[in-house]
């Protein structure tokens, strides 16, 4: 069947008198702040602490806008006769969102979990030079970063979870002093008790009747 000549524009006019009986809700930013979803990409924050400066998320963006220093210091042994070890300290961790675009490489990169995103979307700088944010202000955009999504409820434990709970219980073991044993406990109490004399029944068969002393 042929459409009816000026059906699409009775409906197009239908929905624009439906729209002009609404009142239209413009949120006034900054003084309203939008509803933003939960995983919205705002900017990048660093848990320092996870960084091991292995340099993936810097030799895989895609513009270069990752910059990190760093410098070699000496373990000692952690154990006599141990050899020592050379970690990486991180001097310097920033990123230039004037060149970033925002996708995400860096992110699922890391091997251990140190960059995070945010959805803080306020950072505007006057200066472009100013959108260089060094590793103070990305460790600072980390308390924003909303929790992960909850497991479902069939789903194993995170490997890094399980393997913290046992560390946990066993450090745990090693600090708590061992119970004794209530025998053991009764064992010493008794031996540190001088010995009893025998029953009375039997002093008094031992000993002499009153009367009878001397006679034989």
């Amino acid at each position: 069947m042929a459409p009816i000549p000026g059906s699409g524009l009775a409906k197009g006019l239908a929905v624009t008198l439906r729209t002009m009986t609404k009142k239209s809700v413009t949120a006034q930013y900054p003084d309203t702040q939008p509803d933003l979803p939960p995983r919205t990409r705002g900017v990048i924050g660093l848990f320092e602490e996870n960084c091991t400066v292995c340099m993936l998320c810097a030799r895989e963006c895609p513009d270069w806008c990752i910059y990190i220093d760093s410098h070699k210091e000496t373990v000692p042994a952690a154990t006599p006769g141990g050899r020592e070890r050379s970690r990486n300290v991180l001097d310097r961790f920033a990123i230039d969102f004037s060149l970033c675009m925002y996708c995400g490489i860096c992110i699922e990169v890391c091997p251990f979990d140190a960059l995070f995103w945010s959805p803080e979307f306020e950072y505007a700088e006057t200066d472009i030079r100013d959108l260089t944010h060094e590793r103070d202000k990305l460790r600072e955009w980390m308390w924003t970063v909303p929790a992960p999504p909850a497991l479902d409820p069939g789903a194993e434990e995170p490997k890094e979870l399980t393997a913290a709970r046992k560390a946990a219980d066993k450090l745990a073991a090693q600090q708590t002093p061992p119970a004794t044993e209530p025998h053991a406990d009764e064992q010493a109490r008794a031996a540190e008790r001088p010995a009893r004399p025998l029953g009375g029944s039997q002093q008094q068969t031992d000993q002499p009747k009153p009367g009878q002393g001397g006679q034989g």
